[in-house]
């Protein structure tokens, strides 16, 4: 179902768009990760917005 509130869209896209995905098994971990949460690896990536 499409938001049509322009904040509440904004407040969704935040959540949904800043993440850091790891490159090794590409999970979504917290945006102040600095290890994955699954496989421990340090290689992660912010998530990208297009």
């Amino acid at each position: 179902m499409p938001v049509g509130d322009p904040d509440k869209r904004r407040i969704a896209a935040h959540h949904l768009l800043q993440v850091k995905i790891c490159m090794k098994c590409y999970a979504r971990n917290s945006i102040s990760a600095n290890k994955c949460r699954r496989c421990n690896s340090t290689r992660l990536r912010l998530k990208k917005k297009k």
